[in-house]
C-alpha cells in the first residue's frame, strides 16, 4: 500500500512539472493582434484614432506589423537576415511605399538604443495572462510601460527592438509621446504559420521612395 501511494506521488509530482513546463509557448511563427486605445492630456483626440487595431506576423526571420485606424493603415516588413524591408503608407488614398536597408532600420529605432527596463515585483492578470510590469524611459524622453508574460517567449526578437530584452512577451502596453499616450492590449495570439507570401514588397500600386528620400520630405514639411 505504501509502495503503491509512493508511485501515484511520484506521477504526481512529475507530472506536475510536465504541465508546468507544457504552459509555455513558444511563438515560432504565428499572428498576433492588438486593440489600441489613444488618450490625451487634453482631451481632444481625433475620432479618426478611435478603433485602431495593431496585427503582427511573425515567422523566425522576418516580421510585420499593421497599424490600421479610420486615418489609414501603415505597414511595416522586416527581413532580420539581410537587414532590409520596407514600409507601407496608405492614407487619403495616397499609397507609398519606403524602403529600407539595415542602416535605415537601425537609424529608425536608434531611440532605443539605451532602453533599459526595470521590472517590478507582483503580478497581475490581462487578456487571461499572469503578467510582471516593467518602465522604461528612452533618450528622446518616451516612457514605455509593458505587462509581459513569461509563459509566451518570441523566436524572432528583432519584431520590436523596444521589446528584445524583455524576458517574455507583450500583453500590454503603453508608449507615451507629448500629450498622447498609445495603450496596446493582447486580443488573440495564433501559434499557426503565416503564409511566406505575407512578407513580399507589393509589384505595382505604390509611390515608391527610399528611407533618406521620406526624411528629407518630413524636413521640408
Amino acid at each position: 500500500m505504501k509502495k503503491g501511494f509512493t508511485y501515484t506521488l511520484l506521477a504526481l509530482v512529475f507530472g506536475g512539472i510536465s504541465i508546468a513546463a507544457n504552459a509555455q509557448r513558444v511563438l515560432n511563427n504565428g499572428e498576433v493582434n492588438y486593440d489600441i486605445s489613444i488618450s490625451s492630456a487634453k482631451g481632444n483626440l481625433s475620432s479618426g484614432l478611435s478603433g485602431a487595431t495593431l496585427q503582427l506576423q511573425l515567422s523566425p526571420t522576418e516580421s510585420r506589423t499593421d497599424m490600421v485606424s479610420n486615418l489609414g493603415t501603415e505597414t511595416t516588413v522586416y527581413d532580420n537576415k539581410s537587414g532590409g524591408g520596407f514600409i507601407l503608407k496608405e492614407y487619403s488614398g495616397q499609397k507609398l511605399m519606403i524602403t529600407t536597408t539595415k542602416a535605415n532600420w537601425l537609424d529608425k529605432n536608434k531611440w532605443n538604443d539605451d532602453l533599459k527596463f526595470n521590472i517590478e515585483n507582483g503580478t497581475t492578470s490581462i487578456s487571461g495572462y499572469s503578467c510582471k510590469k516593467a518602465v522604461a524611459t528612452g533618450s528622446d524622453g518616451k516612457s514605455i510601460t509593458v505587462f509581459f508574460t513569461p509563459d509566451i517567449t518570441v523566436t524572432n526578437k528583432t519584431y520590436n527592438s523596444n521589446f528584445s530584452q524583455l524576458p517574455g512577451f507583450p500583453v500590454q502596453y503603453e508608449v507615451a509621446s507629448g500629450n498622447l499616450t498609445f495603450t496596446y492590449k493582447l486580443r488573440s495570439v495564433n501559434f499557426e504559420p503565416v503564409p511566406s507570401a505575407r512578407f513580399d514588397a507589393p509589384r505595382t500600386g505604390y509611390r515608391q521612395m527610399t528611407y533618406e528620400e521620406n526624411q528629407q520630405l518630413k524636413i521640408k514639411e
